[in-house]
């Protein structure tokens, strides 16, 4: 039995609960979780002290998987927010090193290089986000872009000095603690350690700071991964812990495979780049094979992907596409921010048959959706393999994932985001929504269901999903 411990970003169901239901699946997992009230959430940063703690409680485990920005700054979003100084982060991670350095287990880090978000939404971010968020990004981008291009700064900067400084001052401050654990890797602390890049684009302060540590890591010989993408990396590390040792090798299938190289929406691979990362991550080889084990459907866009948040629908077009009669899974990127309604009723359509469908997923952007939807995958292929498969289990989670990503997010959510303000009201309102759904995937995964859902950080992003 493989014992982890992973301590999440934060406390929204799918950094928290979706790890549960993915663990639950393979009865040759024993996973170890800090309680839920000890983690951060839009407002809330961790209790840190707790956190420590419970590490100090564990029995002797196999692996850990550790969000850093949680024992740093106490969650991903507190680490845009809170006002500690460098020396004090740096005291309290050291009391952190200290702690994880007799567990004896392989550690696998995990960092998030400050996002930039294009847009005047200060949800989570800092208060004068809501006025100067777009501006703050095109004096990032333009910063970047003319330094990469060697071109005179003619960035006219129009955020006031004041703003500009604190924001400046929060990246710098980041940027050196992320520095940090590339001395805690040289150490021998980390076994493995990822700097994830969120919501990023071509050009922006993020990614020369990514450049930059990326550098820094050639240059001593230290193997610092840089991904794109954020909350699937605790999912993806999961998988690599799980996978270790087992050889498992998977073969992509793209539904558009002349488009595998166009870039998704938030990010700055191609989705083709953005499956091979993952897959590597995950300790996972490509099989190129006639006749592959596992393969992955990747339910691409064909010339741009939708967003279902602004509206921008794609359904998929391609009618001469077939499932594998192997076992394969689902990464649905078609659209971001959830399903294609049209491929998933290609798939629920017909009766789920155990061993053949690993898992699915559509969650956000290419990235969630596919590091997701392979620590689905590969915990499932790997528990039907060694006879310590949980039908029920990988059941119940699939249903959590096709009503969250296709009957909420695809289709509901737009009803309770037109509730504003109050999202948990309009939420009520539309519980009778999911009623069609329900019936329809109750009937695909022959199983019986009741269910409650809830907004957990009272906005429409998140849904929390029990079934009973």
């Amino acid at each position: 039995m493989k014992k982890i411990a992973l301590i999440p970003i934060d406390n929204r169901p799918i950094c928290y609960t979706l790890i549960e239901q993915i663990s639950a699946v393979n009865k040759n997992i024993k996973l170890y979780l800090p309680e839920r009230k000890y983690l951060g959430g839009l407002y809330d940063t961790a209790n840190i002290s707790a956190i420590l703690n419970w590490l100090k409680t564990l029995p002797k485990i196999d692996y850990i998987i550790i969000s850093l920005d949680t024992v740093a700054y106490g969650g991903l979003v507190a680490s845009r927010r809170i006002p500690d100084s460098f020396d004090e982060i740096k005291t309290r991670l050291n009391a952190f090193k200290e702690v994880i350095k007799p567990l004896g287990a392989k550690v696998f880090a995990f960092s998030s290089i400050m996002r930039i978000s294009n847009n005047n939404i200060n949800e989570e971010e800092k208060e004068y986000w809501n006025h100067w968020g777009k501006r703050i990004f095109e004096y990032s981008y333009h910063q970047h872009k003319s330094r990469a291009l060697r071109q005179m700064n003619c960035v006219i900067n129009t955020v006031p000095a004041d703003i500009l400084e604190d924001y400046l001052d929060t990246r710098k401050r980041n940027f050196e603690i992320n520095g940090l654990y590339l001395d805690w890797l040289d150490e021998g602390v980390l076994d493995t350690l990822v700097y994830s890049k969120d919501d990023t684009g071509e050009y922006g302060l993020n990614v020369e700071e990514a450049q930059k540590l990326e550098a820094e890591a050639f240059s001593r010989k230290l193997n610092a991964i840089i991904k794109t993408g954020a909350d699937e990396i605790p999912l993806t590390l999961l998988a690599r812990a799980i996978a270790e040792n087992e050889n498992v090798k998977i073969k992509p299938l793209f539904v558009f495979e002349n488009s595998k190289g166009l870039i998704s929406k938030y990010e700055d691979i191609s989705a083709e780049n953005c499956v091979k990362s993952q897959l590597s991550l995950a300790g996972v080889e490509i099989d190129t094979s006639q006749n592959p084990e596992i393969s992955m459907v990747i339910n691409n866009f064909a010339s741009e992907q939708g967003d279902l948040v602004l509206g921008d629908v794609v359904n998929s077009l391609s009618t001469d596409f077939e499932f594998p009669k192997t076992p394969y899974f689902i990464a649905d990127i078609n659209n971001a921010n959830g399903s294609d309604s049209e491929f998933v009723r290609k798939f629920t359509d017909k009766k789920f048959e155990k061993g053949t469908m690993l898992g699915y997923s559509a969650y956000n952007t290419s990235a969630n959706t596919i590091g997701s939807s392979l620590c689905i995958a590969v915990n499932t292929a790997l528990a039907l393999k060694y006879g310590t498969f949980n039908e029920t289990a990988f059941k119940r989670l699939m249903a959590v994932r096709l009503l969250d990503d296709w009957a909420y997010q695809a289709n509901v959510r737009k009803a309770v985001r037109a509730g504003v303000p109050n999202f948990k009201e309009a939420l009520n309102e539309h519980i009778v929504d999911f009623d069609t759904y329900e019936k329809k995937i109750a009937e695909f995964l022959d199983f019986k269901f009741e269910c409650k859902y809830s907004l957990p950080w009272n906005r429409s992003f998140e849904i929390e999903i029990d079934i009973f």
